[in-house]
């Protein structure tokens, strides 16, 4: 299965070292929890005509060891080193609740006061243990980080490509209450 220049990819892991003489690899999953990555194979890479599947996986310390199809000794295995796997943004999208957002679907969403006039942009989402953080730049080029809550963002459309942003007062310059 390779990659078409239309396809909208979510990178969901990445291939490390080798581990051991069979073929098994390293694997950093980004999927929520780690080993539903293996729910989502076939998985592509940008390597032409190149998906790999996952026959078994296991959790050891903070990534999987995982046995891919056809990988059998540890010279394939060095071989996949840093390849990243990608899954079709529709594939995902099927498992996404309604209330939750692919981090994809977030960066690059127009940002927008309550009363509807334009704020900014989305440009990254960052997780630093206490919750998803939204970076978002305002037109004038400034930046800020602000917790993704139902309080702060309390309408997201993907649709339109908005979300509607109402910052604490911290974030405006005004005094706490």
């Amino acid at each position: 299965m390779a990659i078409g220049a239309k396809d909208k990819l979510i990178l969901v892991g990445r291939i490390g070292a080798a581990h051991g003489l069979k073929g098994q690899v390293r694997l950093q999953s980004y999927t929520d929890a780690p080993l539903d990555i293996a729910d989502y194979n076939p998985l592509l890479t940008k390597k032409p005509d190149l998906s790999l599947t996952i026959t078994r996986a296991r959790v050891q310390k903070n990534m999987l060891i995982v046995s891919l199809e056809g990988v059998t000794d540890r010279n394939s295995a060095e071989a996949l080193n840093g390849t990243e796997l990608f899954v079709p943004h529709e594939r995902l999208s099927e498992t996404v609740a309604e209330d939750e957002f692919l981090q994809a679907d977030l960066i690059g969403l127009k940002t927008v006061w309550s009363d509807g006039s334009d704020h900014g942009e989305v440009v990254s989402v960052a997780n630093y243990g206490a919750g998803d953080v939204l970076e978002v730049r305002t037109s004038d080029g400034e930046t800020s980080f602000l917790p993704f809550t139902m309080a702060v963002f309390p309408r997201v459309d993907i649709a339109s490509g908005t979300v509607t942003i109402v910052p604490p007062d911290e974030v405006l310059g005004e005094e706490p209450r």
